[in-house]
């Protein structure tokens, strides 16, 4: 699996030059110098090992939560959690994919395994929500999709009951998490920093908690890990530099708010109130990413923000992507649980 910058030009001899690609990303994505985008569906690219966890109890359903941009949402509910009432009530976790903001969708099979088994053995209602991917659309229009789930899903609280059928039966409105991996690990930071500093109101939901796998955070600064990752590593800082090219407005760099939680324009830690919620970080420690989550980490505990961090020895980025029914991926499901349950 590779990617590639600046392919050369080809012009016919007297005429104007053609558009060319300029970036190259899988195959899947290309942005030619004329500006247009490229896009196809076929993520191939992408391996599934194990395949989909198979007769897991889960339903699921595709929903529109924002008409404006046609941007929808795949909800799955465990179908082994008892009748209705308030007790069967589950909580509802909220997932964004990875993809460097530039790639892919809750209908590509490895995100479609992952919430499966997010959602049958947390047991959880799994929102997963798809969002506008650059370079046709940059940043911040992922976050402010991600922004734009979440006030569904408030209003759908609102209506008491819910407007969706499923909503209504089994959310557990107190116990909504905001989560995801990689790009959506980033998502999920800045969600919850907008709640936590009042932008985005959630009442009568209550955010519990913000789960966070590998979370694609930049910086101009290499830091030591990103520093080591080999030139053809597949999922190193050679694709994470490509995809912050594709990904930021044009002309930023690597500190624009957007990819460094402390750069200048950035809202301070300091600054967020008790509804910035309790995080769960989880960190492969072969990641590229691996010390710019340290840090993030760190920083979040001398603001004094409740934070947890689980490394996983030996794992790279996107593992539990790559692989969701492998062994690590088998703890990660039990270290959310943990988390989401409370024990």
């Amino acid at each position: 699996m590779s990617s590639s910058p600046t392919p050369a030009a080809s012009a016919v001899p007297g005429s104007a030059a053609a558009p060319h690609v300029v970036e190259d990303c899988f195959g899947v994505v290309q942005l030619l110098s004329d500006g247009t985008v490229r896009r196809s569906t076929d993520y191939s690219v992408l391996p599934l090992v194990g395949g989909v966890p198979p007769d897991l109890p889960v339903e699921w359903k595709d929903i529109v939560y924002d008409e404006t941009h046609g941007l929808r949402l795949r909800m799955y509910r465990p179908t082994t959690t008892g009748g209705a009432g308030e007790k069967n009530k589950l909580p509802v976790l909220v997932y964004f994919h990875g993809g460097g903001f530039c790639l892919a969708s809750f209908e590509v099979i490895n995100f479609h395994a992952g919430a499966l088994r997010l959602a049958a053995e947390l047991p959880a209602l799994v929102l997963s929500a798809d969002y506008r991917l650059a370079p046709k659309h940059r940043l911040p229009a992922a976050l402010d999709d991600a922004e734009s789930a979440f006030s569904w899903l408030r209003a759908q609280a609102a209506a008491s009951p819910a407007t969706d059928p499923w909503l209504a039966e089994s959310a557990d409105f107190g116990r909504v998490f905001v989560s995801g991996d990689s790009a959506g690990g980033n998502i999920s930071h800045h969600i919850s920093v907008r709640h936590g500093s009042g932008r985005l109101p959630l009442g009568p939901l209550r955010l519990a908690g913000c789960v966070m796998l590998w979370p694609y955070f930049g910086g101009q600064a290499p830091t030591p890990s990103e520093a080591a990752s080999p030139p053809g590593e597949p999922m190193g800082t050679a694709l994470f530099d490509q995809m912050w090219r594709l990904a930021l407005p044009p002309g930023a760099t690597k500190d624009h708010p957007a990819a460094n939680p402390f750069a200048p324009g950035s809202v301070p830690l300091v600054d967020l109130g008790d509804a910035f919620p309790p995080v769960l970080v989880l960190d492969p420690d072969q990641d590229a990413l691996h010390d710019r989550v340290a840090d993030y980490v760190a920083r979040l505990r001398a603001a004094g923000k409740p934070v947890e961090l689980v490394v996983f020895p030996g794992q790279g980025h996107a593992f539990f992507v790559r692989e969701p029914c492998g062994e690590a991926s088998d703890e990660l499901i039990r270290v959310i649980r943990r988390f989401v349950h409370g024990g």
